[in-house]
């Protein structure tokens, strides 16, 4: 026989045990006893306690009116007094309301005529093109649907484009208008005004368009030094001061931020990573601490330099006249 105990065998091993341990059973002598009579109890399962109606604090017996079969009295009549504020009180007659009246405006005033085409035999809606209101102009041939934006945001959009990705240069002009609508107002540099005529620098948050617009032509250059090679004699180039349209000035301060920004530390990560610097590099143009403003004095101020060079016969076309 093996050694091993199985789980049958086991089962079967307590199972014989439990029987041959079990006591006997002995069928007692019925003796005759004799019968009293008990009261019947009620038996109460475990874990019930027992409730009655006045434990329940939500019972509420009836009023003795509930159990009477005739109505009560009716309450005594009121005195003199108690009937003069009895008849002052009491509720006025129902009086309907008048119709309302709806208010004359636009929309009453159409219905009412299509309704009155209508029980003229005419159609209701046969002038009717479905527009609530009037008809928007057609753009002339000279308009293009594509200027949707204005001409500062459109322009700078396209010198943010880098590899013909459109939207995402986009999306920075958004967030970099969004940063200057909400970061505080600007201090601003009386050794470096803005513009004249410019806003206080508290509303210049409020609109971020007019925000960017100042920033950029405040540090736009008035001129630009042409040279002419050889001109001023002795193969020396000749420097001259001319004047520039708004475009090309502030394509030129673009131009001198996008540098500045290019070489600033990044601050953050993500998308808004290159709109939060270039926001920021506008914020610093107005209060006047972008080196941006160096560029500007140092053009400015060769531009000075060479105004007596307007003067020079190359540039008159009238040649000297010797002895003279």
């Amino acid at each position: 026989m093996s050694s091993h105990l199985t789980p049958w065998g086991a089962a079967a091993a307590v199972r014989n045990l439990s029987i041959r341990t079990r006591r006997p059973t002995v069928s007692p002598v019925v003796r005759a006893r004799p019968t009293v009579e008990r009261p019947i109890q009620q038996v109460v399962p475990f874990l019930i306690t027992r409730r009655g109606m006045s434990d329940d604090t939500n019972m509420r017996y009836p009023p003795d009116s509930y159990y009477r079969s005739t109505p009560p009295p009716p309450p005594p009549p009121p005195s003199s007094s108690e009937s003069s504020s009895y008849e002052a009180a009491k509720p006025e007659p129902y009086v309907p309301k008048p119709p309302e009246i709806f208010a004359p405006n636009f929309l009453n005033a159409a219905a009412i005529e299509a309704l009155e085409r209508e029980a003229a035999g005419q159609g209701m809606y046969d002038d009717d093109e479905g527009l609530l209101f009037e008809m928007p102009e057609r753009p002339n041939k000279q308009q293009r649907l594509q200027n949707r934006y204005h001409p500062v945001v459109n322009q700078i959009t396209k010198l943010l484009m880098r590899d013909g990705k459109l939207s995402k240069a986009q999306r920075h002009m958004g967030l970099i208008l969004n940063y200057l609508r909400t970061t505080p107002a600007p201090k601003v540099n009386p050794l470096r005004p803005l513009l004249p005529g410019s806003p206080p620098p508290e509303h210049l948050p409020l609109n971020p368009l007019l925000y960017l617009t100042l920033a950029i032509d405040s540090v736009a250059p008035l001129i630009r030094i042409r040279s002419l090679k050889g001109a001023a004699g002795g193969g020396q180039a000749l420097d001259l001061p001319e004047p520039m349209p708004a475009r090309t000035r502030r394509r030129i301060a673009v131009m001198w931020i996008l540098d500045t920004v290019k070489r600033k530390r990044s601050m953050g990560s993500g998308r808004a990573q290159f709109a939060t610097r270039f926001a920021q590099e506008i914020v610093a143009v107005v209060e006047g601490r972008s080196g941006v403003w160096d560029k500007r004095n140092q053009v400015h101020k060769v531009g000075t330099a060479a105004r007596a060079n307007l003067a020079h016969p190359v540039v008159t076309g009238k040649k000297k006249v010797k002895g003279k």
